[in-house]
């Protein structure tokens, strides 16, 4: 790791020992799985240590409350009631709750896009080939001048038998945030449902659930929020609830209790577990939103800054043009690699450039032209230097 001031005056390094990153590695790729705080998991492990010491008493006694009170932080956060949240293990698997839940026909088409997720992608092939329902895909061009291109080639492929339409807020493939409100809006007036695969949303952008609407939203926590691995949400509309059902079904189906809904009982006990990485959700939120005088505000809007600067200095040294407009990512964007990189083997370049330049990104290949991609992440913990060091590697490729 390089030595070097982020944006705000703050050393670098000193904002790295926050985390366990490997001090060798240039780490440019927070958005695959996110990298949790020493502090937060220092957290969690007191939790670990406080379960093990008496079991029962935690998961009959403790465990609930702490679970309720991680829901409430992060409902606020999220800006969503708490009664319509449940705790999931990741994102991937709050989609696959949904959709196995639903009920389609052979006269149903389910709607997603060219630059949805491969694992939620798999998961709609899944419910449809079960089905007999149609997807039918949006092809949103990229590069790409204007969200308006996005909402235009949604549109166009909804007919009377679009029943669900399955979207990325942001997309992992390309970095872009796709205009999930609009799109939301636009959907519900012609009486399509929405599940928003908000997997990266959470902590990269000013999130607002309730605003938004959509039928189910589902997020990661730890991404850019920072939570322990394993720990995700499922946002569903109350008057959805009913239909919604945990992959496991367990004590829940069958309670007596009133207090909660039975989508709440049936999602927050499916079996033991280790709940930890829900219950440190709140130290996240408050640590991240720790780190610069304007909090969460302040650190997205640092992130952003930070990786349109790496953006225009990578595609400035390898002549290519930003194939989207800057209010399109947030805290990660991808590259388009020149005709010479298109070729090569995409597991092999990441391999290379850590195994010889200890830097950590990931290049993903691509349907269209350009056929190769390059994505950073930006990070607090991260620095310009950082790009300047990936930029130099480059020229000797």
């Amino acid at each position: 790791m390089k030595d070097g001031v982020n944006n705000f005056g703050l050393q670098i390094q000193n904002i790295k020992e926050l985390w366990s990153l490997d001090p060798d590695i240039n780490f440019l790729n927070h958005g695959s799985f996110g990298a949790c705080p020493k502090s937060v998991l220092s957290t969690q492990q007191q939790l670990r240590a406080r379960l093990e010491a008496e079991p029962v008493r935690f998961f009959t006694r403790e465990w609930e409350s702490l679970l309720d009170y991680a829901r409430n932080q992060l409902a606020d956060f999220i800006g969503g009631n708490e009664q319509n949240l449940v705790f999931v293990s990741n994102a991937t698997t709050g989609v696959n709750a949904v959709l196995r839940s639903l009920q389609f026909s052979s006269d149903d088409e389910l709607l997603t896009t060219n630059h949805e997720y491969n694992a939620c992608r798999n998961a709609l092939d899944f419910v449809a080939n079960r089905s007999g329902a149609r997807v039918t895909v949006a092809k949103i061009p990229f590069p790409l001048e204007s969200p308006q291109e996005v909402i235009k080639a949604v549109l166009e492929q909804l007919s009377p038998k679009t029943k669900l339409a399955l979207l990325d807020h942001i997309t992992s493939q390309t970095g872009l945030i796709l205009p999930i409100p609009e799109l939301v809006q636009e959907l519900q007036l012609r009486g399509v449902d929405t599940l928003i695969d908000g997997s990266h949303a959470p902590g990269m952008i000013a999130l607002n659930v309730s605003e938004i609407a959509a039928t189910y939203y589902v997020g990661n926590c730890h991404k850019w929020l920072c939570a322990p691995k394993g720990a995700a949400f499922l946002y569903v509309q109350k008057d959805k609830q009913s239909m919604i059902r945990p992959l496991t079904i367990s004590h829940g189906a069958n309670s007596l209790r009133r207090d909660k809904s039975l989508f709440q009982l049936e999602f927050d006990w499916m079996g033991t577990d280790d709940p930890t990485a829900y219950i440190c959700v709140p130290e996240a939120i408050k640590l991240m939103g720790s780190l610069l005088p304007g909090g969460w505000e302040q650190l997205r809007q640092h992130n952003h800054e930070l990786v349109l600067q790496g953006r225009k200095l990578l595609c400035d040294i390898l002549n290519v043009f930003p194939p989207c407009p800057k209010d399109m990512i947030g805290s990660m964007a991808v590259i388009p690699m020149p005709q010479p990189w298109e070729n090569q083997d995409f597991v092999s370049l990441h391999d290379r450039l850590l195994d010889d330049f200890g830097i950590e990104l990931p290049f993903i290949p691509w349907q269209g032209q350009p056929k190769l991609l390059m994505r950073i992440s930006a990070q607090i913990y991260n620095s310009i230097e950082e790009y300047e060091y990936l930029a130099k590697v480059l020229r000797k490729f």
